[in-house]
């Protein structure tokens, strides 16, 4: 691809794929290679990201820490224990307190509209870390790999088996955008957003993708070129996981499975994986597998997206 320059993406919020073109996301894949080669460029000395987290966390927490600092700025964590929000300081209020203080905010939550909330009153770029809708975060990073090791995105087939969750909106949004043929295997009943992929549709459309819902795994995975998976239980839902186990066992990713994609498939997952419930210890430590460079990406697609919201 050729190098694309002209796209202004500073002060601009970061809450969702919907909001980003086709050109603006090469972009940031294009910055995060960049990034990826040359780890140390203090570009965003003197400015600091607030994090707040109302969820756990390893590699969002991580890698935006460690990527601020690797640009010469800092990053600080607050629990939303340890702030106001607990004792009922509006999202308003702290948007506004917040703005005066720091450059920009990530926030990891659970409902998406309380990151819609904190844009909408702040003056700074706000950063979706993971919402129970979307984890915009993850699938460009999931992007960034993808085109990293099979050179391109256009036309690759990326399976997605599991929960129709946070992650797969991500994807589904992503891959529609540019170019990639997705299709999700989940049991009836935990299947995608309906509105989410009506609109995933209507971007591959226009990008000449495919988009597909369906339940039966073996006939989603045939000829793919990535397949990917996530736990069959996440935060939150845990008092359903006896339950869920029973639902999903049909949806692990398994020797039988991976016999029906591409031979060079690529095995992906965003991470905490359970081995041998989602997916086998096999495949998850196989020759076919990613998963850690995957995770490494998240720390340059940061990198990149602070850089362009910042600069």
């Amino acid at each position: 691809m050729s190098v694309i320059k002209n796209v202004h993406l500073k002060g601009k919020d970061f809450l969702s794929l919907k909001d980003f073109m086709k050109e603006e996301i090469f972009y940031l894949l294009q910055e995060a290679a960049v990034m990826k080669q040359n780890k140390i460029d203090h570009i965003l000395t003197g400015k600091t990201l607030a994090m707040i987290f109302e969820k756990s966390s390893t590699r969002t927490r991580i890698s935006f820490e460690a990527g601020m600092s690797q640009l010469g700025g800092h990053a600080l964590f607050l629990s939303s224990q340890d702030m106001q929000l607990a004792r009922g300081e509006t999202l308003a209020d702290t948007a506004k307190v917040l703005s005066g203080y720091v450059d920009a905010i990530m926030i990891r939550t659970f409902e998406h509209e309380k990151v819609e909330t904190l844009a909408k009153y702040a003056d700074i770029p706000v950063i979706n870390g993971l919402t129970d809708l979307f984890h915009p975060c993850q699938a460009l990073s999931d992007l960034f790999t993808i085109q990293e090791i099979k050179g391109s995105l256009k036309g690759i087939k990326v399976v997605y088996v599991g929960d129709g969750n946070n992650v797969a909106h991500s994807l589904l949004i992503a891959c529609a955008k540019v170019g990639c043929k997705m299709t999700v295997a989940a049991p009836e009943g935990y299947e995608p957003d309906q509105e989410v992929v009506k609109l995933a549709k209507e971007y591959a459309d226009q990008a000449g993708a495919m988009i597909e819902v369906t339940n039966d795994p073996v006939s989603a995975v045939r000829n793919a070129d990535v397949i990917y998976s996530d736990v069959f239980t996440s935060m939150g839902q845990e008092a359903e996981a006896s339950e869920r186990l029973n639902i999903f066992s049909p949806y692990q990713v398994n020797e039988t499975l991976v016999s029906y994609a591409k031979p060079d498939y690529l095995f992906l997952h965003c991470l905490p994986a359970h081995r041998n419930e989602e997916v086998t210890t096999k495949i998850i430590d196989g020759p076919n597998s990613a998963v850690f460079q995957q995770a490494e990406n998240r720390l340059h697609v940061q990198k990149a997206l602070l850089k362009a919201l910042l600069i």
